[in-house]
């Protein structure tokens, strides 16, 4: 292969330029996924160790090296338990960049007709009349995934949705009210569910518990989230940790067609959508 050019006696190649390339954003994204938590304090402490090693063999000093050179060895295994929730959360955000089960990808007509059967009449007229008294809800719409884990964290329910269920379930009486409900199929698939929190800093002081579990959730699958406030009272969207906040009824019905069924629906010009995007992806 012909070199690009030459740094010294060094020949750099076209190769050579995408590998460094790849590396670079290999440790960006790594950065970005530890930025904010202990794990990256800890990563810098193994990276300081292994420095420290690397200097001590190059100066000669044998036993310092076989010191440090026993924990190095052990490194990776170290590392694999120390990092296991961000390995994870890695693996799951590959997951769902490069999921086979997306319709985008596989275009199977009869999932998306079967998709737009979902009637969004019980969930929006559930949410302003939760909305209005002030009483949370968490409302998870499944896409590609049916969401199994998270799902088997709560009580499996597999019922017709309805506006008087969804009402009932979130009641602040209800034994199931503290939790989200699943949405697969065109059914209630759970209720009392857990969902992931986010570990993201950059989320307003004003975003309570619910709105944090939402972006959780949509930071590590394709689904969509309603959220209702039981502070104001606001509802909001959650898809990909971008949080659509204040919507009225019709932004909400609006919004829920343009993610759920990629449409380009316009909201109505009599009502000016109030709806406020923050993004804490």
């Amino acid at each position: 292969m012909i070199p690009l050019f030459n740094i010294g006696f060094l020949e750099i190649e076209w190769l050579d330029v995408i590998d460094i390339l790849l590396v670079t954003i290999l440790l960006y994204q790594l950065y970005k996924l530890l930025t904010g938590s202990v794990a990256l304090k800890i990563f810098l402490g193994l990276l300081s160790v292994y420095l420290l090693y690397l200097v001590v063999r190059a100066a000669g000093m044998e036993l310092l090296s076989i010191i440090l050179g026993q924990f190095m060895g052990v490194g990776v295994l170290a590392a694999i338990i120390v990092f296991q929730p961000e390995i994870r959360r890695f693996l799951l955000l590959i997951g769902k960049t490069t999921s086979l089960n997306h319709d985008r990808f596989w275009g199977f007509p009869w999932r998306r007709e079967q998709a737009e059967k979902l009637s969004l009449t019980p969930f929006i007229e559930a949410a302003k009349s939760l909305a209005g008294k002030n009483t949370g809800a968490l409302i998870v719409f499944s896409k590609s995934s049916e969401l199994k884990y998270y799902a088997e964290s709560g009580d499996l329910i597999d019922a017709v949705i309805s506006k008087r269920l969804l009402m009932s379930i979130f009641n602040k009486t209800s034994p199931l009210h503290d939790g989200a409900v699943i949405i697969s199929n065109n059914r209630i698939k759970a209720a009392r569910c857990i969902l992931p929190v986010t570990e993201n800093n950059d989320i307003p002081a004003s975003m309570g518990l619910r709105h944090r579990a939402a972006i959780g959730l949509t930071e590590v699958t394709d689904s969509i989230v309603l959220v209702v406030s039981e502070e104001t009272g606001q509802i909001a969207l959650v898809r990909n940790g971008e949080v659509y906040r204040n919507l009225s009824a019709a932004d909400l019905r609006v919004k829920l067609n343009q993610l759920l069924f990629d449409t380009d629906q316009k909201a109505p010009t009599a009502a000016p959508s109030s709806e406020k995007s923050v993004n804490v992806a």
